[in-house]
């Protein structure tokens, strides 16, 4: 038996469009390797590589989420604590799919390459891992093949 995934739900989609929204204004980047000129603080770069590259401030994310705020009826914050952001949804609608379809349309907006998926348990770490792995061909198919690989981060295989 295989899963068929429905692209088309417009709740899931209109939750992933709330979340790339916050990113609006951001340019897209088109390769591995970009050769140019930039400010430093706009890069992060540890000694593990370079992470993804975001130009907007604070004032331009405040402002987008605070429209995707008012665009789905949720209170306005006055402002960021920091550039941490969730998806919320109810249990049994498709947030693990929600998420996942965020990171390609990130990928596919903006150039964002790098993700970290945070979660509580192995129970729901090991769901995930599922999740990926039988949604693979549903996201190739939707998203042109892109190129994709995940793991889970083990602080003995930093170089991973």
């Amino acid at each position: 038996m295989k899963l068929k995934f429905d692209p088309n739900l417009q709740f899931q989609i209109d939750a992933v469009n709330a979340m790339t929204d916050v990113f609006d204004g951001q340019p897209l980047s088109e390769g591995d390797l970009e050769i140019g000129f930039k400010r430093k603080d706009w890069i992060f770069q540890s000694e593990l590589g370079v992470g993804n590259s975001l130009v907007l401030d604070e004032s331009a994310l405040l402002k987008n989420v605070q429209l995707a705020q008012e665009a789905n009826g949720i209170e306005r914050i006055p402002s960021l604590q920091g550039r941490h952001f969730s998806i919320e949804m109810e249990t049994g609608t498709g947030k693990t799919y929600v998420y996942l379809r965020t990171i390609f349309e990130l990928n596919k907006k903006y150039g964002f390459k790098k993700y970290v998926i945070v979660v509580p348990s192995v129970a729901i770490r090991e769901g995930v891992l599922k999740n990926l792995d039988i949604t693979k061909e549903h996201f190739l198919h939707l998203y042109n093949n892109v190129s994709y690989d995940y793991f889970v981060y083990d602080s003995k295989k930093v170089n991973q």
